[in-house]
């Protein structure tokens, strides 16, 4: 598989935004807030090109503002706004940097990388090559006096804690990458400072990583790609869905977009509404909360949604599984592992207490060994009005 780091983070933050951008190819214009990152990151390379003069604070500002793009903003005090910000953003970079004294070596590097091991064939045993190939773009490598430094520009509001900057993926995938490229770096890695630059704070998060941490990112990078080859694409709602350009075909917001309904519009609302008036009053009459929810229930499968919206709140539909196992067909994996008598109860409980020491193929067979026992349908509610 050829995927770009871009595309992986993607697949963390949603996986069905994965789908639809990935795989179904759907477009959607770029973000206000992609574009702002865009223009400073275009802004960055051009301070930092090589040349006998570097640019001065004024030049940088000018090229922002020939780059600047007002059309994507919903108004002129918004634009007005965005485009201070970036000039903030600049004067705060040159109070704190010279980018004469800045020793680099290359910018905005495309790079394209293989990951994965060998491992057995199904038929013979013999190992088979399972590689990837990962491509992506390192905004800027610099030579520091010891070592090296690869550094990775953020527009981001939110900063990370340097716990998740130690773990961070990305920053791990741009090492391997630089040490694809010098070989002999390997030698030393001690020496190599990944960084996170966080513009608008004027912020730079460093951290190092290790052989052991190297394995570990790429080996969660794995993992997540046999997750997109198993088509696993459920819809994760987050704060990030407020800048999703697919949320009119997510099941979780399209009913906001729908135009056209077998069912009257007026209707459902009136159901929407008064379920969540009913749920909330004391004298609540069971069987008539049933019968809307029935009716509720009906709608989001005619319609293809798991969440409506009402002028009261929302209401998002809920299911709940339990799981049975065959005792049988575990047994028969976790035997050979020397981990069957230590479970004495066939049940999820017991089997959580030995799954962190599994091997990931059995991880796999035990899980393909559940059984849906029982499956029951509910409704939540989120009273409030403009509930996005």
């Amino acid at each position: 598989m050829r995927l770009s780091y871009s595309a992986l983070d993607t697949y963390r933050t949603c996986p069905l935004k994965y789908k639809f951008q990935e795989i179904d190819k759907i477009r959607t214009p770029k973000s206000k807030e992609a574009v702002f990152g865009t223009t400073i990151h275009s802004t960055m390379k051009f301070i930092h090109k090589p040349g006998i003069l570097f640019p001065n604070l004024e030049q940088a500002m000018e090229f922002f503002s020939n780059a600047w793009n007002p059309a994507v903003f919903d108004s002129s005090e918004e634009e007005r706004s965005a485009f201070s910000q970036g000039i903030k953003i600049l004067e705060n970079y040159y109070q704190k940097n010279n980018p004469a004294d800045a020793n680099i070596i290359d910018l905005e590097s495309r790079f394209q990388i293989t990951i994965g091991h060998a491992k057995p064939a199904a038929s013979d045993r013999a190992l088979q090559p399972e590689t990837h190939i990962v491509s992506g773009i390192i905004d800027r490598i610099d030579k520091t006096p010891d070592g090296y430094e690869i550094i990775d520009y953020k527009t981001t509001r939110k900063m990370p804690t340097q716990e998740k900057v130690d773990q961070d993926i990305q920053l791990s995938i741009y090492l391997k990458a630089f040490l694809s490229r010098y070989p002999k770096e390997i030698a030393n890695l001690d020496k190599i400072t990944v960084s996170l630059y966080y513009l608008k704070h004027g912020v730079k998060l460093s951290s190092r990583r290790t052989p052991e941490q190297l394995q570990k990112s790429e080996d969660l990078f794995l993992d997540i790609i046999q997750l997109i080859e198993s088509e696993k694409f459920a819809p994760n709602l987050s704060p990030l869905c407020d800048w999703c350009g697919y949320q009119n075909l997510c099941p979780m917001w399209k009913h906001k977009f729908k135009e056209s309904r077998k069912i009257d519009s007026q209707t459902v609302n009136q159901a929407i509404n008064e379920y969540i008036e009913l749920k909330s009053a004391i004298n609540i009459t069971k069987d008539r909360l049933e019968k809307i929810q029935e009716e509720i229930l009906r709608y989001m499968d005619q319609e293809g949604v798991s969440r409506v919206f009402g002028e009261n709140g929302l209401i998002a539909q809920t299911l709940r599984k339990t799981y049975k196992y065959d005792e049988k067909r575990i047994r028969e994996i976790l035997e050979p592992l020397d981990k069957w008598e230590n479970v004495l109860k066939v049940d999820g409980i017991a089997l959580r207490n030995i799954l962190a020491v599994l091997p990931l193929e059995a991880k796999e067979a035990l899980d393909k060994a559940k059984i849906v026992d029982k499956e029951t349908r509910g409704l939540t509610i989120k009273k409030g009005k403009n509930n996005d």
